[in-house]
């Protein structure tokens, strides 16, 4: 799994030109990886949205904005292994775009070891 993140005003100074340019290359980039057979599945996430903090009883819910980084999409990919997956996520077009994006790169667990439970896909 792909968590990308970045500032939540990355792109503001992109001009409209630009801004489709990187959607552009955002698409490309996608086609590339389903072309390949590493896709599975690839959504940006929209900008409002609540976080949820506490307990039972006690919880807070928050725009998730008060942060400055933030988890603006995610992509689930087939990858051999960690060192795939990391060449992979160097050419997500994020990259190019922002100075300030991170690609969190992190195996999905298919499956409980202990109590055999398989996660639904």
């Amino acid at each position: 799994m792909f968590l990308i993140r970045n500032k939540g005003d990355s792109k503001a100074g992109l001009s409209p030109e630009e801004h489709q340019q990187f959607l552009k290359d955002c698409e490309i980039y996608i086609e590339t990886l389903k072309k390949n057979g590493n896709l599975l599945a690839a959504q940006p996430l929209k900008r409002e949205g609540v976080m949820i903090t506490g307990t039972p009883g006690m919880f807070r819910e928050g725009p998730y904005t008060e942060i400055t980084e933030q988890i603006v999409g995610s992509y689930r990919i087939l990858a051999s292994d960690l060192h795939e997956a990391i060449a992979l996520a160097k050419g997500n077009p994020e990259f190019s775009y922002s100075l300030t994006a991170k690609i969190e790169i992190r195996p999905v667990k298919i499956k409980e070891e202990t109590t055999e439970f398989v996660y639904p896909r």
